[in-house]
């Protein structure tokens, strides 16, 4: 059963990631494409522009659940926080990489950048109570 423990800030939250994800999603089809393609490891098997396609597809369907699926918000925050995981990589390779994306053009904008990683996962968790899932709080 879902918890519905959420404070309305912790649901105005909820909804900016969501909307946030729908905004990064149009930009892997859209305007941010190429920005996208420069973030994708060297080390990934697959065509770059295939996996901004792909990683924008999983953006549109968890910003519009994080937005609608009210019912499951703690499942998709969890899902939405996975996704945050699996997608540092690539943010850690444009680091290292010196990849200039995003208008992030010098080394100290991409490590600033990293640092965010963790405060996104949390604010998936968080603002969908699913915090009280991963921790078996009542």
């Amino acid at each position: 059963m879902e918890h519905n423990n959420t404070s309305k800030f912790q649901n105005f939250v909820r909804i900016l990631l969501g909307l946030f994800m729908i905004m990064a999603a149009i930009g892997h089809f859209t305007f941010q494409r190429d920005d996208f393609q420069a973030q994708v490891p060297n080390w990934v098997p697959l065509d770059k522009d295939l996996v901004v396609i792909l990683s924008g597809i999983v953006e549109i369907v968890l910003g519009l659940a994080m937005v609608f699926l009210t019912k499951y918000k703690a499942k998709v925050g969890i899902a939405l926080a996975i996704f945050y995981v699996l997608v540092f990589p690539g943010n850690i390779a444009q680091y290292v990489n010196g990849t200039p994306a995003f208008g992030l053009d010098t080394d100290q904008a991409r490590l600033i950048r990293l640092l965010f990683q963790p405060v996104l996962i949390f604010l998936a968790l968080w603002s969908t109570d699913s915090l009280s899932i991963l921790f078996k709080k009542k």
